[in-house]
């Protein structure tokens, strides 16, 4: 039987817990995609031979490698052998540009690359890449060390650099968190609360170069479980697949379940095997959340943090189906706090900027001392916060309510407008799919809100009329200045809307 994990357990590698797995259950399935599974004893010996490569190439413990790649089965037994090598890992997403990728293997000093035909369009003059998929040479196979082959054993503590997981760029330059492996142990050890175990079957459609994966990716390892790879989503497969596989585990986002809902047949698909589902990463409607925990068996948790660590907030939705407005409540052991404009900590029932402590918080960002003293805020005892950038307040049974993104907070005319306020309403109309709000430059008002809407489809409501219902239900701050139609709201691998390509649209101050 695997070892136990609990909060109280002390630290352990995952490539450890792997070579464990490997010597208790060595033809129990451990890693799975469409086209190929490796079982326990594979795994490891895999995860070997990769950091004899590593070795091999001269590739030193602390230093990184960057994998630009689809998820797969061989991405993931990369990963973790890097790991056990003690190689840091930097993934990074192939939708990128050519620019910023180089920009963010530079950054890393990455010693090594690994891609795929995902990529090959951003690494033309990449001559030593080593191709995962065998497109190109050399290819992942004939690089590796023999079969055989065993690696020299590294010692890591807690505060190894782990991976540097790049910000999404969204809002300019991406920056690079370093996590430790401690930060990571402590992700494992929390999935002793979520059921985890060596029956666990996991099934992961979001991007292995995402920390919104990772999350669940690691633990379900390290508690002996069996991880599906999808490389891409789509919703009918994943509810295929979810029922052909007999899943208990899962992390999506809230524009994949929202997708996830609105498939025709749902209800045909035999999801009782769910024992818990997972969402993070952009903002989960309430309704939303209910019409998952009606129509979906098995638990629904929320996590709202950063990738940056900090504190966590965790909702039960399952357990407090009168809290879906809310991100739910302080993780055991996380420190949330809000402070006001001048960085001065606020009372209870205040509203303000969140800021966390806890166990698990990146070292900081890669080579950008100035940008890592920015998203730290310290207390009266000198203790260690790192900013959110959100602005929230804790409603009385201390579950912490969000308000919006501080940088996407509206002033208009003097006063404090939340988009995700104004979005809610418009999603109120029969007309509306999807909505977003950003605030534009207003020669009146300095800013002023315009409303991007994605119409249900067979929808004949024009904007005119759309506004007007809008207004008519609003505030007079917060009445919209414009309104469009969009067919699909921008957003990022991981379902957050990127709101500055919608601010980018309107480029001419609104009156």
């Amino acid at each position: 039987m695997p070892r136990p994990i609990t909060d109280e357990t002390p630290f352990l590698t995952i490539a450890a817990l792997v070579r464990e797995h490997a010597q208790e259950r060595p033809g129990d399935a451990a890693l799975r995609d469409d086209v190929q599974t490796l079982n326990w004893r594979e795994l490891d010996a895999l995860m070997d031979r990769v950091a004899a490569a590593l070795q091999r190439d001269g590739v030193r413990p602390g230093d990184a490698i960057g994998i630009c790649a689809a998820s797969s089965v061989r991405y993931a037994a990369l990963y973790l052998g890097a790991l056990r090598a003690g190689v840091v890992v930097a993934p990074l997403a192939p939708s990128v540009t050519r620019e910023s990728l180089a920009q963010m293997l530079d950054d890393a000093q990455a010693q090594r690359v690994f891609a795929d035909t995902a990529a090959r369009e951003l690494l033309p003059g990449q001559a030593s890449a080593v191709w995962l998929d065998g497109s190109a040479a050399p290819g992942f196979d004939d690089w590796l060390a023999p079969p055989g082959y065993t690696p020299q054993a590294v010692d890591l503590p807690t505060e190894a650099p782990f991976n540097i997981i790049y910000s999404s760029g969204t809002t300019g330059t991406p920056k690079g968190i370093v996590q430790s492996h401690g930060m990571r142990w402590q992700h494992v050890c929390r999935g002793a609360r979520y059921g985890y175990s060596a029956q666990t079957q996991t099934l992961l459609s979001t991007p292995l170069y995402s920390n919104t994966t990772l999350v669940v990716f690691f633990p379900t390892l390290a508690f002996g479980g069996c991880v599906h790879l999808m490389p891409k989503f789509d919703a009918t497969r994943y509810l295929a697949l979810a029922e052909e596989r007999r899943i208990t585990h899962t992390m999506l986002v809230p524009v994949q379940y929202q997708r996830l809902m609105a498939v025709p047949d749902f209800g045909r698909f035999d999801l009782r095997a769910f024992q818990m589902k997972f969402c993070t990463s952009a903002p989960f409607r309430a309704d939303l959340k209910a019409d998952v925990l009606a129509r979906w068996p098995g638990g629904l948790v929320e996590f709202y943090g950063m990738t940056e660590g900090g504190g966590t907030c965790i909702l039960n939705a399952h357990e407090h189906p009168d809290k879906l407005h809310t991100v739910g409540q302080p993780a055991p052991g996380h420190d949330i706090r809000l402070i006001d404009e001048d960085g001065r900590e606020l009372p209870p029932g205040s509203t303000g900027e969140v800021v966390g402590r806890s166990g698990a918080m990146m070292a900081g960002y890669h080579h950008q001392p100035e940008k890592t003293r920015e998203v730290e805020w310290f207390d009266a005892s000198g203790q260690r916060f790192i900013r959110t950038g959100d602005v929230g307040r804790f409603d009385e049974d201390g579950f912490l309510v969000l308000m919006d993104r501080r940088k996407d907070m509206i002033i208009s005319g003097g006063f404090n407008l939340y988009p995700s306020d104004l979005e809610a309403l418009l999603r109120q109309h029969p007309a509306v799919d999807d909505a977003a709000v950003v605030g534009v430059a207003s020669e009146q008002w300095g800013e002023t809100p315009v409303a991007f809407v994605v119409r249900r489809a067979g929808d004949a409501t024009d904007e005119a009329a759309l506004i007007a219902w809008h207004n008519e239900r609003s505030g007079k701050t917060q009445r919209l200045a414009a309104l469009q139609f969009i067919d699909e709201l921008p957003r990022s691998a991981i379902g957050k809307v990127l709101k500055r390509e919608l601010r980018e649209r309107l480029k001419t101050p609104v009156r």
